[in-house]
């Protein structure tokens, strides 16, 4: 069966603790609102009840705005609530084992912090890759320095997969990242920590775009 392609450009990662006080669920939907299409549900903490009514309730926001939506590593709830698919990290279950459980119907991202491990992946079946950190991001900081757009060039040019990049990326540094031929960008904080979620996310697609 022939692997499926994203078809968004901006790839946005929650972090609760990053909202500068705001409802998770509320800057989620200025994103949307500001043209965001694909959401990924990383609450890496929450104990499974909480994760999935957090899942359910995102999910369906989520389906107000036509976006795509995944969990982060979390098969089972993924498959409770019917998500789109799923982000998988190299201390999850393997791909091809969560392509089993997932069927070949839903995507799968896997996170990748070089070019060796973004291979494995294609290999392994995923859908779509994300590569990182570009960029020095506190968030990414246990991953080793930043790879560089040298690397995220490297990256894209071996892959036949669509990658994103991950990792401080901002407004200004999107044309550096889009000249290295990604798929798009993958962020947290540019986003769910901004002053107006929705006025940024508009701003990063149209760079995107550009």
């Amino acid at each position: 069966m022939p692997r499926r392609s994203p078809d968004f450009d901006l790839y946005l990662i929650t972090d609760r603790r990053q909202t500068r006080g705001r409802e998770l669920l509320e800057v989620v939907e200025q994103a949307l609102d500001g043209g965001v299409r694909a959401v990924q549900l990383r609450e890496k903490d929450l104990a499974g009840k909480e994760l999935f009514l957090l899942a359910e309730n995102t999910k369906s926001l989520c389906a107000r705005y036509r976006a795509q939506f995944f969990i982060n590593e979390r098969i089972d709830i993924a498959l409770a609530v019917d998500a789109d698919g799923v982000q998988l990290g190299s201390g999850a279950i393997p791909i091809d084992a969560g392509r089993k459980l997932l069927g070949e119907s839903k995507l799968i991202g896997a996170s990748t912090h070089s070019i060796k491990e973004a291979l494995a992946a294609e290999q392994a079946g995923a859908d779509f890759i994300l590569f990182g950190p570009v960029y020095f991001t506190p968030s990414k900081a246990a991953y080793g320095k930043p790879q560089g757009l040298e690397l995220l060039k490297e990256v894209v040019e071996k892959i036949s997969l669509s990658v994103y990049a991950i990792g401080g990326v901002k407004p200004e540094n999107i044309a550096a990242v889009k000249k290295t031929g990604a798929r798009g960008v993958a962020l947290i904080a540019a986003v769910i920590s901004a002053e107006n979620p929705g006025a940024t996310s508009t701003e990063m697609l149209r760079l995107l775009k550009a």
